[in-house]
């Protein structure tokens, strides 16, 4: 191994690459991981100097607070690398903004800028042949902090242990997507954690949306947990619903997670002149759109597949087509996310980072 330091950074890196092993032409999603993974521990108060090590698995006590108390958070991201082979993040500096919204919510110590935005692009220089290059293809980034102190008493942890790994992924394609509205199981409640990126959030999902699945379904769209009148998220992303020409999405809040795609979406669809109405869409609303032929489109928008459209839905006992139109939204918005973040068309919102 070859050991290097920066002025922030300590760097080990692998004697031999694994990149050779690896068919990029035939990734699935999030199984490969780089030669290289950045670390940081939190104790005593404070956070240690972060190393970029060879990835590998974690040794860990069995009392570790986030295996009985699940103090655990994470982000995702993605790099991209151009045409020139020049390797870009996209908006950085709101994943990290969001990383310690959620670290406050969960009781965690907020992850400096020095380790969560520089270590990430020390670690980034080093794997950086590890981003496929191409529309669509990327380097899935995953940021994640677990509660590493030991001991089983019910109490936020004292250590901590901040991680970044990272995935080579090709365009992400997962054909039709058919919904199922939940009318009884809940994603997340006023005044609850939902509005973190908590990996418990995620896992309460699992149940509910293997139901969806078994009964010919992809996804569920959440409701609200007091009434289920009010269309939230759609599995793990925000949602748009398009009657006519106007695109509606609901507004962040205790039950919502601030989706940095979502929020790009809204900004890029105004700058092409699409009307967006953020507010509490309801299922009925939805329904009589779908029933009346003016419900045009429903996508959901998160990191991983950017954009994904829906198809068709289900609520209680009956089935809503969605006949998919010429002038797609979602397609239109996906086209120009994508090829901003590619560096094929200019930047001039600034949300692009060269590393």
């Amino acid at each position: 191994m070859n050991l290097e330091t920066t002025n922030e950074v300590e760097i080990i890196k692998v004697a031999t690459s694994k990149i050779n092993q690896v068919d990029f032409e035939n990734l699935t999603f999030g199984t490969i991981f780089t030669d290289h993974m950045l670390v940081c521990d939190y104790r005593n108060g404070a956070w240690e100097r972060p190393t970029i090590k060879p990835y590998e698995p974690f040794t860990m006590d069995p009392s570790a607070k986030v295996f009985h108390y699940g103090q655990a958070i994470f982000e995702g991201m993605k790099a991209y690398k151009a045409e020139d082979n020049s390797v870009w993040l996209f908006r950085p500096e709101e994943n990290h903004i969001r990383m310690n919204k959620s670290a406050v919510r969960m009781c965690m110590p907020e992850v400096p800028e020095s380790v969560f935005i520089e270590g990430l692009k020390e670690l980034l220089k080093i794997d950086q042949a590890w981003i496929p290059k191409g529309i669509g293809n990327t380097l899935y980034i995953r940021p994640f902090m677990i509660a590493t102190g030991s001991g089983v008493i019910a109490q936020p942890s004292s250590e901590y242990r901040f991680c970044i790994i990272l995935s080579p992924a090709k365009s992400y394609y997962s054909g039709d997507v058919k919904v199922l509205i939940a009318d009884y199981f809940s994603r997340a409640a006023n005044g609850g954690i939902g509005a973190a990126k908590a990996a418990g959030n995620y896992s309460g999902q699992f149940y509910p949306t293997q139901l969806a699945q078994e009964a010919g379904f992809q996804q569920i769209i959440w409701t609200d947990d007091a009434t289920h009148t009010q269309l939230e998220e759609c599995g793990t992303m925000n949602v748009f619903f398009r009657i006519n020409d106007t695109l509606y999405t609901a507004p962040t809040s205790d039950r919502i997670l601030d989706g940095i795609t979502r929020k790009t979406l809204i900004t890029l669809a105004q700058d092409k002149g699409i009307e967006v109405n953020v507010r509490p869409v309801l299922v009925e609303e939805i329904i009589t759109a779908a029933e009346n032929g003016s419900l045009k489109e429903i996508f959901g928008a998160g990191t991983a597949a950017v954009v994904s459209p829906i198809c068709g839905f289900q609520y209680k006992d009956t089935y809503y087509e969605i006949v998919k139109p010429e002038n797609s939204y979602a397609k239109l918005l996906k086209d120009a996310l994508t090829q901003l973040q590619h560096k094929l068309t200019e930047d001039k919102f600034g949300w692009t980072i060269k590393i």
